[in-house]
């Protein structure tokens, strides 16, 4: 068995052991310099725009480096410089927007493990300091031997954006583009024969680099690719203390993710398998006494993948997206991150209003379709409990949820349904295998199916087919694949215990992408955004909705301040249990609705306004005419400033309870440039003097502010491009306005 861990330090001294690879490209290539526009830029020059603020500015583009040898991906903001004479290597990785070099000395393009044997993609070695690197240096490097060398490239624009099928209203409907690098290599000595291409792209408006790699077995044998790095980067440090622990170090400031995230939970941090930051021993220049500062940026899978190519096959990897920073603020980082998924993931930014129903009753799920009718709601999800089962694909149940979504369709209203994958026990021989027992069981959710048994293939065709044939436009997806390996050799879809992450992982996102594409709405409470979820929870504990109704409003509002920074508000959904959830009794359900009408109304305004969508579970929406009117007013507003409260949130200031609390949302090119809602939750009214921020507004001399209804009246922006802003907040209520 192969530790990628045990073996990732040591690929360079396993390469020296192999055949020498030609020191020159083919002749073409030359040419296809030639053709390119000459890259001018100054290392140190920096942007002299915001791109949060003028993405339009920024394009992608490719030029040939000054000296004829090397070729530089960039746009406005970021550049990555490859050298291809005399081999393919990355030399430069620059923070245009802060005028820095975030690269140290030179990196190869990765390395691939085939039939045991390391081979590394491109790569210079000989450059004895590590800690910075000279462009003089270039030229006295030598190729890595043995290692895939450049036979080609190909200059074009961004390709391999997943599709989506657009149904519903979202704020982003364009797919993202740019500019694309394929680097074509081949494999010598033992891997003669083997092809591989190594694709890079960069954004259009966005500081954001995508890769991934292709091998082709071009060969007459069958091959098993155990496993790969896609990028090994010599780094900046981000800190080099002398001592100390250094997994507490300062990393590099730049966001890595990839599309092979999973973990059970929530948020990027807490699924990404894929990206460490090593130490570089050969780095013995640093001021670590212990030569272990994490500098080293390895992107690799944690398992495997251990696929068998046959003559002809082809395998593609995950891709790694790389987003340097601009600075340390934590505002300003998230609203990268927002704008990177909004951008490279536009269907996260569809936000349909739906109703969590607890019940499949057929009168039940018709007055549901028709109570979402009358108030402005989207969608309807039959929940778990409801006792709807989507994998019973009998003519009786089909027909049942075919006749209700039809009806739900003449009534404007999506029908959607929920299952459960993990977290469940099917049996000894289809579970997943835990490697450390050989038995089932003590995985991330207990047990859980193999997704890669024949019952896990026939989940997926059951649940493919029921939403086809019942007409249903959303899914609900509880206990996503978490990223358990199995160790069964028996289970029809995977060899063992090396393929098995890989190929569960690559079945339950293939399936997630096809929905996707045919507009299936994915609420997958796993972080699977880049492979087609569209709605996350934001990220609550389901006990803390059985507190009692006045601690859910504090806790709901937490929520919406704590959980927003780095994932977009269209993106999550967060819970109000009209009926009970988790216990708590009578305290902690709003039923009936028309008695704590107070609270619901106030539940239903601080989601919207944030532009959180919240699971309203229960079997009604309203149980009165004042209940209706009080719903259906409160989502008409959502509407009418439905683009503004899905946009960016600036937070003003946390929940306490002790004074006021606020979020503001942005948007620089709408006719609503902000909205800034303000909470009061004392039992007496407050008048506060607040300091508004519209940077991001894209304002600078002046702003037209209206409070609720009113008419704006005009105020100075001041040099720090803050409004000095008197704000009168009821007791225990809100209020908000609007900046043009």
């Amino acid at each position: 068995m192969i530790n990628i861990n045990a073996i990732i330090g040591l690929v360079i001294l396993a390469a020296l052991n192999l055949p020498a690879a030609s020191a020159a490209p083919r002749p073409d290539v030359r040419e296809q310099l030639a053709a390119l526009p000459l890259w001018r830029s100054q290392p140190s020059a920096r942007t002299a725009y915001d791109w949060l603020l003028e993405p339009g500015r920024s394009r992608a583009a490719v030029y040939r480096t000054p000296d004829g040898k090397g070729l530089v991906l960039a746009n406005g903001m970021v550049a990555r410089e490859f050298r291809v004479v005399p081999a393919l290597a990355t030399t430069a990785l620059l923070n245009r927007m802060t005028g820095e070099s975030m690269l140290r000395a030179v990196s190869g393009e990765g390395t691939l493990w085939l039939d045991g044997r390391p081979y590394a993609l491109g790569g210079l070695e000989g450059q004895h300091e590590r800690g910075y690197l000279l462009p003089a240096w270039l030229d006295s490097l030598r190729p890595v031997r043995g290692a895939f060398r450049l036979a080609g490239l190909e200059v074009g624009e961004l390709t391999g954006q997943m599709p989506w099928r657009r149904m519903r209203w979202a704020l982003n409907t364009t797919d993202p583009t740019g500019a694309q690098v394929t680097f074509q290599l081949r494999g010598t000595g033992a891997a003669q024969g083997v092809s591989v291409k190594v694709r890079v792209a960069l954004y259009d408006h966005l500081p954001a680099f995508r890769k991934d790699i292709e091998i082709v077995n071009g060969t007459a044998r069958a091959l098993t690719v155990d496993s790969f790095l896609l990028e090994d980067l010599a780094m900046v440090e981000g800190e080099s203390p002398s001592g100390g622990d250094s997994s507490r170090f300062r990393l590099p400031n730049i966001h890595v993710e990839s599309d092979y995230a999973c973990g059970g939970s929530f948020t990027e941090p807490e699924t990404d398998i894929t990206e460490r930051w090593l130490p570089d021993t050969a780095y013995t220049s640093q001021r670590n006494y212990l030569l272990q500062t994490p500098c080293r940026l390895v992107v690799a899978p944690p398992l495997g993948p251990e696929q068998q190519l046959q003559p002809g096959d082809t395998l593609r990897t995950f891709s790694v997206y790389e987003m340097p920073f601009d600075s340390d603020d934590r505002e300003r980082k998230g609203l990268f991150l927002r704008r990177f998924y909004r951008a490279v993931a536009p269907w996260t930014t569809q936000n349909p209003i739906f109703m969590h129903l607890t019940s499949s009753d057929s009168l039940d799920v018709i007055q549901a379709i028709d109570q979402c009718a009358a108030t402005g709601y989207e969608m309807v999800i039959l929940s778990f409990g409801s006792g709807l089962n989507a994998e019973d694909l009998s003519p009786r149940n089909v027909r049942k949820y075919r006749a209700l979504t039809d009806y739900a369709r003449s009534r404007g209203i999506e029908l959607g349904c929920y299952s459960l994958l993990a977290s469940r026990w099917i049996s000894d021989s289809v579970d997943v295998v835990n490697p450390a027992t050989g038995r089932r069981g003590g995985m991330t959710f207990g047990s859980s199916p193999c997704l890669c048994s024949d019952w896990g293939y026939a989940y997926f065709e059951r649940i493919q087919a029921f939403l086809e044939q019942t007409g249903m436009t959303c899914f609900e997806n509880d206990g996503s694949y978490p990223g358990d390996p199995c160790a069964s050799t028996t289970h029809a879809h995977h060899r063992g215990l090396r393929d098995s992450q890989w190929n569960q992982f690559h079945k339950i996102a293939g399936f997630y992408r096809r929905l996707c594409a045919q507009g299936v709405y994915l609420n997958v409470p796993d972080f699977y955004f880049l492979n087609g979820s569209t709605k996350v929870s934001i990220g609550y504990r389901e006990v803390n909705w059985s507190l009692p109704r006045d601690r859910q409003i504090m806790h709901t509002r937490q929520l919406n301040y704590d959980c927003t920074w780095d994932r977009p508000v269209t993106a999550l959904w967060s819970f109000v249990p009209l009926t009970q959830y988790h216990g708590g009794g009578v305290a902690a359900t709003i039923e009936p609705l028309r008695e704590h009408l107070n609270e619901y109304s106030t539940l239903m305004f601080q989601n919207y306004s944030a532009g959180v969508q919240a699971c309203y579970r229960g079997r009604r929406l309203y149980d009165s005419p004042a209940t209706r009117e009080a719903v259906a007013r409160v989502v008409a507003w959502y509407k009418a400033h439905r683009r503004i409260l899905n946009s960016d949130i600036i937070h003003l200031r946390r929940p306490d309870g002790v004074d006021w609390d606020g979020l503001m949302h942005v948007d620089p090119w709408g006719e609503e440039r902000a909205l800034a809602v303000f909470f009061n939750p004392t039992d007496r009214a407050m008048e506060r003097t607040v300091r508004l921020p519209l940077y991001y507004t894209g304002l600078r001399r002046t702003a037209r502010i209206g409070f609720g209804e009113q008419r704006p009246r005009r105020y100075r922006i001041d040099a720090d491009c803050t409004v000095r802003l008197t704000v009168r907040i009821p007791a225990r209520g809100y209020t908000w306005c609007i900046v043009k």
